[in-house]
């Protein structure tokens, strides 16, 4: 099929990513594929989700402190409950170590996360960068999986505990009881229609929600604080109990280091807080390569929000075990995910309670929000770029559907049960901060800093022994990660080669020296173009290949040639963007690029040097020893293979075109 209009005016050259004007679109479908692929516009693998492109307004950095603290801070709305429910009457102990390893442990890990990955991308971007080739992609994956156990359980847990505190109010209507899972699938379906209709000012919102919700939680736990003063036996009987339980203060501090694990939910948000780091408005004088500005914000975000959760942490998991009788945490009870409304209905009436009760459904379905912002900016970030998702996952309404799909599963097979779903949550969290504390670890160790070293290693063995502990009591957090990391692993490996065949090259861009061989060439009406492993760098290397090639390819002896060699990088990378370097060996023209994919990065050379001289040039090739199919193993695995029946398959599909499209010469 021709690709000239009909009107004579060359067509424009097709770019593998981009939209095709003219097709279909004034069909339903085809104005229902344009909607849908909205933002389906960058073909450099930049990420393309809510915090991927530079934002056009920045916030102060106690606004953008409200955006992830929706998710951070939320976890009151049911911490405090699954707490007294996992320590019982130890819960206060418990939540004493979970404080002090959020602000000794996590804290500094993700004040350095901050400094180092200050783009949004966070600690697996960090991994990334230490561990290259193809063991650092795979544990890339595995980490997306907790990833996106994290995100999926945050915004199922959300929506069923938001569920919960609308059906114990006492105003709701009788025909709530009994209906979780219906309405906790009609909030989760709301979740993806505002996300498919578009999400804009999320952070207005945020800062309204937070702020009121955090001044009712002051009214509640203050109140609570003083109705425990007014009762001073719910002290000494409390203090009782726990000592006819437990035998003496050691045993109660050895059981609080055993048990503090299942509190992991209150380190939820500090992945939230790094991720939306571009939103935070830095200084005028900020450079790019080390905006110092933000960099600070993010450090007094992180900060402040680690210091009002504690402080929170604290004061309701002690008002919650003395004040509630342990019977109303269990399934069926009255405290059972909602200690703080609880206590709120209880002791300041059933109005404010509502109140309290409507607030706390509207954070928990914003963090839903949240997480789903953290699902579309991590997503298109990794997988896309590698080869490893099919191009439509850089857009955000498909991913929408998935992940709202997904969603509706999880609620189905947990029937909307907090408690059920809180020891998956626990296990994205913990191995998401584990493998932060890996990162700045390795960081440490590589910029030659023993102390920090050695201080980050104790860390990243305390939040080990957490997430194992963690793992062992409540394994469904492990199998629910493991089924996110195989789906994932399964849709990678099928992407990568169902895209094998794709034109890589997100640039192409030719240097002064390689830009005068070409347009030399191109005067004379051909440009031939000679591919050569650069193994051996000897002058009788070159002029042998040169004069094999004339002789079996038949190149005229007055021919002129241009040599093309790949200098092969990490093979596992799938986006490059490539630069050509034109330099002259042993009295050879010699074009040189560095890439990981030697037939692809070949295919996109040609096809750029067709559209810079205006010549389709042709390539000449020998054909490769070896079993055909072992050799496309190695193309998958390593780059290489076949690689002169590869570069004409990817020439086929990038250039329909016979007539433009490069010739391939083997022989």
């Amino acid at each position: 099929m021709s690709t000239t209009p009909a009107d004579g005016a060359p067509a424009p050259v097709p770019v593998p990513g981009q939209t095709h004007p003219g097709r279909a679109a004034g069909s339903k479908s085809g104005r229902f594929r344009h909607w849908l692929l909205s933002g389906l516009v960058d073909e450099r693998g930049t990420q393309q989700g809510p915090h991927g492109r530079n934002p056009e307004r920045t916030h102060t950095w106690w606004q953008v402190m409200c955006l992830t603290g929706v998710d951070y801070f939320s976890t009151l709305g049911y911490q405090p409950a699954i707490a007294a429910l996992a320590a019982g009457l130890i819960s206060p102990f418990a939540t004493l170590v979970l404080v002090a390893l959020t602000l000794l442990g996590a804290l500094p890990v993700y004040r350095r996360v901050a400094r180092e990955s200050f783009r949004g991308s966070g600690s697996i971007a960090m991994l990334e960068r230490l561990l290259p080739w193809w063991a650092g992609k795979l544990f890339v994956l595995v980490l997306l999986g907790f990833a996106a156990t994290d995100f999926m359980i945050t915004i199922t847990l959300s929506a069923a505990d938001a569920t919960a505190h609308a059906i114990e109010n006492p105003f709701a209507p009788d025909w709530f009881h009994g209906q979780n899972v219906i309405i906790t699938l009609v909030l989760l379906a709301l979740l993806g229609a505002v996300f498919l209709r578009g999400f804009r000012e999320a952070i207005g919102i945020a800062v309204v929600l937070v702020a009121i919700y955090l001044a009712l939680n002051v009214i509640v736990v203050g109140t609570s604080i003083v109705e425990v003063f007014h009762h001073p036996t719910a002290i000494s009987d409390w203090w009782g109990m726990l000592f006819r339980q437990n035998g003496n203060p050691l045993m109660i501090v050895g059981v609080a280091l055993l048990v503090f694990p299942k509190l992991a939910l209150g380190l939820s948000g500090f992945e939230t807080g790094v991720a939306v780091m571009p939103q935070i408005k830095g200084k005028p004088d900020d450079d790019p390569a080390y905006p110092a500005g933000r960099i600070r914000g993010a450090h007094r975000l992180l900060t402040t929000a680690a210091i009002i959760m504690s402080v929170f942490l604290i004061t309701s998991s002690f008002t919650t075990t003395l004040l509630i009788p342990q019977k109303e945490f269990q399934a069926g009870g009255s405290a059972n995910g909602r200690a703080l409304a609880y206590l709120a209905h209880e002791y300041l009436g059933n109005v404010f309670g509502t109140v309290y009760d409507i607030s706390t459904i509207l954070i928990l379905w914003f963090a839903g929000a949240s997480a789903m912002a953290g699902l579309l900016n991590l997503v298109p970030r990794y997988l896309p770029r590698y080869g490893m998702a099919p191009q439509w996952a850089r857009a955000v309404r498909p991913l929408v559907l998935v992940f709202t799909a997904i969603a509706f599963l999880i609620t189905l097979v947990f029937q909307a049960n907090v408690d059920a779903q809180g020891g998956a949550y626990a296990t994205g969290v913990l191995v998401l901060i584990t493998s932060a504390s890996l990162a700045v670890a390795l960081s440490a160790r590589r910029k030659k800093q023993p102390r920090r070293f050695v201080l980050f290693g104790i860390i990243t063995a305390i939040f080990v022994y957490t997430t194992i502990v963690n793992v062992i009591e409540r394994p469904d957090g492990l199998r629910i990660a493991t089924l996110f990391i195989l789906g994932i692993l399964v849709v990678s490996i099928v992407s990568r080669i169902g895209r094998s065949f794709e034109l890589r090259a997100t640039s192409v861009t030719l240097d002064i020296t390689a830009l005068d061989f070409v347009l030399e060439d191109a005067e004379e009406g051909e440009i031939r173009i000679i591919s050569h492993e650069p193994d051996v760098d000897t002058t009788k290397e070159y002029a042998q290949k040169n004069k094999d090639e004339r002789k079996y390819s038949h190149i005229p002896q007055r021919a002129r040639t241009i040599f093309l060699e790949v200098l092969r990088s990490d093979s596992s990378d799938f986006e490059e963007d490539l630069v050509v370097h034109g330099v002259v060996k042993h009295g050879y023209r010699v074009l040189q690029v560095k890439s990981g994919n030697v037939p692809n990065t070949i295919a996109a050379v040609l096809l750029e040097i067709r559209d810079i001289t205006g010549v389709v040039p042709t390539i000449y090739f020998e054909w490769t020893e070896g079993n055909p199919i072992s050799n496309m193993f190695r193309f998958l695995i390593t780059g290489v293979g076949e690689v002169a029946p590869v570069t004409r398959e990817v020439l086929r599909e990038a250039e329909k075109d016979v007539k433009r499209r490069p010739a391939v010469h083997v022989s």
